[in-house]
């Protein structure tokens, strides 16, 4: 059972590690080139609002709103 587990936590690295680009360090033109100024500032804002967006929701699974979904993204946005 300990190797199971093991084997599993091992495998699960690369997978985190994909998963926690920021999006800082995806902020690339279509051409490969890395962005700066008012595209790259565009480009992170929006990554961030997507990221956050499809976690916004309430302990029933239901999508938030109003009020709610503004206190959700704003502290959401600052932590990502």
């Amino acid at each position: 059972m300990k190797r199971i587990i093991l084997a599993a936590l091992i495998a699960s690295f690369p997978l985190s590690t994909a998963l926690a680009q920021s999006c800082e360090s995806r902020a690339m033109s279509s051409d490969g080139k890395p962005l700066h100024g008012a595209a790259k500032t565009s480009f992170v804002k929006k990554c961030k609002r997507d990221a956050c967006e499809s976690k916004a929701v309430s302990k029933d699974g239901k999508p938030l709103y109003g009020a709610a979904k503004k206190s959700f993204m704003t502290k959401c946005g600052r932590s990502a």
